[in-house]
């Protein structure tokens, strides 16, 4: 419960439901930072500082620190701590493993670096679940129904009458007896994302899939949240991040996501005419 009241309260902070990947590819920062760990971590530490009032959470992605070697999980470790307090750190890890393991696994997240909320892969069922929510001040986002094309392969297949994201939304919500799980829609379903709002009660969404991937801004944040009523994150990260590769990158994310939650905070009713904000420009976010 904990890990939920902590992101509704940044959220009405901030008045922002946007949460900002930082997954960092040394082929897209600039020049001046790519070249030396110590220039990735400087190049986040600006991009957080320029962002922090105007997010709801950050959301690394290991496996772009994974890939960097022993010394990416120590930056990883560092842009964790960098971030501030209040804000929700949820690491996006897809972990999914028997219960042994899993228990490792939320240590090695929960514990040793430090998130709030972690991304799981529920194929293997509760008892790889369970050491996860039994870290009961934090969260877990359980995959559901994700934003690739390839989640037609297994997560749209009919089981006993129903798609099998239904079933897992339904074996999540019965889960959350901690009321610390949520689960991951991608922005790519609108209809979908309707009806799994539905059926997630009010647990809380994360939606990645917005821009880049097909998915509409303003649909996510209607649909996810059931017109504001229930929380949501919606997930954003290279048009912020990658903003500009020039000195002015930090402004430029700052700037992208001014935009971004103009646009969201325009569709909350009572909204005023005077904030409608520049036009979205065919969801270019991703």
């Amino acid at each position: 419960m904990v890990a939920v009241r902590e992101l509704k309260k940044i959220q009405q902070k901030n008045n922002s439901i946007i949460c900002l990947g930082l997954d960092l590819d040394p082929r897209r920062i600039p020049s001046d930072y790519a070249s030396s760990f110590k220039g990735m971590f400087d190049f986040v530490h600006r991009i957080v500082d320029a962002t922090a009032d105007l997010v709801c959470a950050y959301k690394p992605n290991l496996a772009f620190y994974e890939s960097l070697g022993a010394d990416g999980w120590s930056l990883l470790k560092l842009v964790v701590e960098r971030i501030p307090d209040e804000i929700p750190v949820i690491l996006d890890a897809k972990r999914g493993d028997i219960g042994n393991t899993a228990a490792h696994y939320a240590k090695s997240l929960f514990d040793v670096l430090g998130a709030d909320w972690v991304t799981l892969n529920p194929y293997m069922g509760y008892d790889s679940m369970r050491p996860f929510l039994e870290h009961k001040d934090n969260g877990v986002f359980v995959l559901c129904l994700t934003s690739n094309s390839g989640a037609k392969d297994f997560q749209r297949l009919e089981v006993a009458g129903k798609p099998l994201y239904k079933i897992v939304a339904e074996k999540v919500y019965y889960w959350d007896k901690e009321h610390n799980c949520g689960l991951v829609v991608g922005a790519t379903h609108p209809q979908q994302l309707r009806e799994i709002r539905d059926l997630a009660g009010d647990m809380p969404l994360l939606i990645p899939g917005v821009g880049a991937q097909g998915g509409s801004l303003e649909q996510a944040a209607i649909s996810g949240t059931d017109n504001f009523r229930k929380p949501a994150v919606i997930n954003v990260s290279r048009s912020v991040l990658y903003a500009s590769n020039g000195k002015d990158f930090a402004e430029k994310a700052r700037a992208e996501l001014e935009k971004l939650n103009g646009i969201v905070n325009n569709l909350r009713p009572g909204a005023r005419p005077t904030d409608q904000p520049v036009e979205s420009g065919g969801n270019q976010q991703g």
